[in-house]
């Protein structure tokens, strides 16, 4: 019998959007010779499987199964395409541990620690990789003084985000420090937690890092060149930016990036297909890391696809081995 798959896809958050289009692409390049896949929508009104004719049918939490008829459906792995919460930040990482189901992603741990903008830098510090200067604001110190005057000894302009996402929602670049105060009210709309963080002019970088068979394997570095201020929303799935795959950079600059995504992948104990951000700033020579990715975007338009398909691959042998990776956790 083949293995049963379970593509959850939706989300509680803003990136429910791109988390649809990342399963349409995987449900696309699946190879139904080796898997049963079946797709499930975790959203806040419930978990559901909705069959071939439309009818949809409600997912038992207690095992995280499904009635297909008379028939129950249990799960071998779980390949999640859930981007935010709850499939990026450990929440569904830890519900599937708890049942004993294999997931594609990094475990819960590491989820959540990578979600926070701000304890991921900070563990990338402590671990000898570059990064930016940044503050850290709780909403319920947004209003004291101290905070601000911390925030505005950074050097403008900034970058003020959301500490927990992706996809850039919610971030605005800051050239003044008199435009802090709006641009906080703004990132407190998605999080409670703002970070704050000096901005570094260069150009950017972006690079899928993943594991098969014991092995981590770089693909082809990116450069991505924004039509707009910076790499925001809109950019990344609007076609408001360049995306050079792969990237007209010299062999040293390459080997830089790949080496330190390597690097970075085992500091943090990744599992699966992680997208990790850098700027390099060549007056410097120094190359910033800025966040990591561990459920990356898999729509028409997303990087990891791209980078896949210029490594000479293809989609449907990378779902697989995916799969067959999760799949070899179980069998531990």
């Amino acid at each position: 019998m083949k293995p049963r798959i379970a593509l959850v896809t939706g989300g509680y958050s803003g990136e429910a959007e791109v988390s649809y289009g990342s399963a349409n692409t995987i449900q696309k390049n699946i190879d139904r010779n080796k898997f049963d896949l079946y797709r499930i929508d975790i959203t806040r009104d419930g978990w559901y499987y909705t069959n071939t004719e439309g009818v949809k049918s409600t997912v038992n939490k207690n095992d995280f199964s499904i009635h297909i008829g008379s028939q129950k459906i249990l799960f071998d792995g779980v390949l999640i395409a859930i981007h935010g919460t709850p499939g990026e930040d450990g929440k569904l990482q830890g519900y599937f541990d708890m049942l004993e189901i294999p997931y594609t992603t990094c475990d819960a741990g590491v989820s959540s620690i990578t979600f926070n903008k701000r304890y991921t830098v900070a563990v990338a510090s402590f671990s000898g990789i570059t990064v930016s200067r940044s503050v850290l604001l709780f909403k319920e110190d947004s209003t004291k003084f101290e905070f601000l005057a911390e925030a505005k000894k950074l050097k403008f302009p900034v970058f003020v985000k959301p500490n927990n996402g992706g996809s850039s929602i919610g971030t605005t670049k800051v050239d003044k420090k008199e435009s802090l105060d709006n641009a906080v009210a703004r990132a407190l709309k998605e999080d409670s937690q703002v970070l704050v963080e000096e901005f570094i002019p260069g150009r950017e970088f972006t690079i899928g890092v993943y594991k098969t068979k014991g092995n981590i394997v770089p693909l082809p570095v990116t450069e991505i060149i924004s039509k707009k201020e910076f790499f925001d929303f809109e950019a990344k799935y609007h076609g408001a930016s360049n995306e050079v795959t792969p990237a007209e950079i010299d062999n040293a600059l390459k080997n830089l990036i790949q080496t330190q995504a390597v690097k970075i992948y085992k500091i943090f104990n990744c599992s699966g297909v992680v997208r990790i951000d850098f700027i390099y700033n060549s007056a410097d020579r120094k190359l910033y890391m800025l966040e990591i990715n561990t459920v990356p975007g898999q729509t028409d338009a997303s990087l990891v696809p791209q980078q896949i398909l210029s490594a000479g691959g293809n989609l449907k042998d990378f779902y697989s081995a995916q799969i067959e990776e999760c799949l070899r956790k179980k069998e531990k």
